[in-house]
């Protein structure tokens, strides 16, 4: 088993019909996570809309997540403000929570030497364990190789790696090099058999909100060689990978759609996403019934 295990989830932040910031909802949707196959959940990221939370806002929901459930939580701590991350660091690590999630400075566009600077600074603000979260399409800039590499070996709370690059074999040079003990976590669910053949430990997804039983599942065959089975799952899935972003409803729209379809109230998303088209909404109706059909013909 992984530090943090092996199926995670980027969750969604919950709102309630005015637009507020829902805690008891936070604390709804992640005991049913915990109780739908996740091993660990990170708080705030993405998938979370960290960039349209308050930092109070961001530290209540670490603070209630944590004290709702028993499985790993990662707070994502990480801006694109050196001192503003610090901050967030330190105030997250008294709340409970078993890690952070850093992601490389957004829009500042730094250089690689910025972007490491960065990561120890935060580092250096906390002992808990840190997930670096490299995510160019978001970010405007890839963290180098190099760069992940001496993280890795230099500073002993960088532990892993959020991988949403779209390039395994690049993985596959970082895994190779990398210390004992460092792990990588796919950050696209379309890349987490790919990166497992690689060398990666676990997903942190977005469509495991409501999959995260099948990629157990998937993980399982993976361990026991069963590379078949592992193969027949990913296929399984992909219409559910397919769906949880597109240019006309990007992530973390749809996952809320599928939640609320799913009878766990998270509301909507605050703008600039703001709310689904009706397209979504009949969509996740459909990729929710051909999971459930192709879970059926596969028992």
């Amino acid at each position: 088993m992984a530090r943090f295990g092996n199926v995670l989830t980027a969750m969604v932040t919950p709102f309630d019909a005015s637009g507020a910031l829902d805690l008891d909802g936070a604390q709804r949707l992640a005991k049913w996570l915990q109780a739908n196959g996740n091993d660990g959940l990170v708080i705030a990221g993405t998938t979370g809309e960290a960039p349209v939370l308050t930092d109070h806002e961001r530290l209540s929901l670490f603070a209630a997540v944590a004290e709702a459930v028993t499985i790993p939580v990662i707070a994502g701590t990480g801006t694109n403000d050196t001192l503003h991350s610090i901050h967030m660091t330190k105030e997250a690590s008294k709340l409970g929570v078993a890690g952070l999630l850093v992601v490389a400075p957004y829009y500042n566009r730094p250089p690689q030497s910025g972007i490491e600077a960065h990561i120890r600074a935060v580092a250096a603000a906390s002992d808990l364990p840190i997930i670096v979260y490299d995510i160019p399409v978001r970010t405007g800039r890839k963290i180098s190789t190099s760069t992940l590499l001496k993280l890795a070996h230099d500073v002993p709370t960088v532990v892993a790696l959020k991988d949403a690059a779209g390039n395994p074999a690049e993985t596959a040079n970082v895994i190779a090099a990398a210390p004992s003990g460092f792990e990588v976590y796919s950050g696209d669910d379309g890349l987490t058999l790919p990166l497992l053949a690689v060398g990666a430990v676990g997903v942190i997804g977005v469509a495991t909100h409501w999959s995260a039983i099948d990629h157990q599942q998937m993980f399982s065959c993976w361990q026991d060689g069963d590379t078949v089975g592992a193969l027949a799952i990913n296929q399984r899935l992909l219409e559910s990978f397919a769906y949880e972003t597109g240019d006309e409803s990007p992530n973390p729209i749809p996952s809320k759609v599928m939640m609320n379809l799913l009878g766990i109230p998270v509301g909507e998303c605050r703008l600039p996403m703001g709310p689904p088209a009706d397209f979504v909404v009949e969509k996740a109706k459909v990729v929710l019934a051909n999971l459930q059909a192709s879970r059926l013909r596969a028992s």
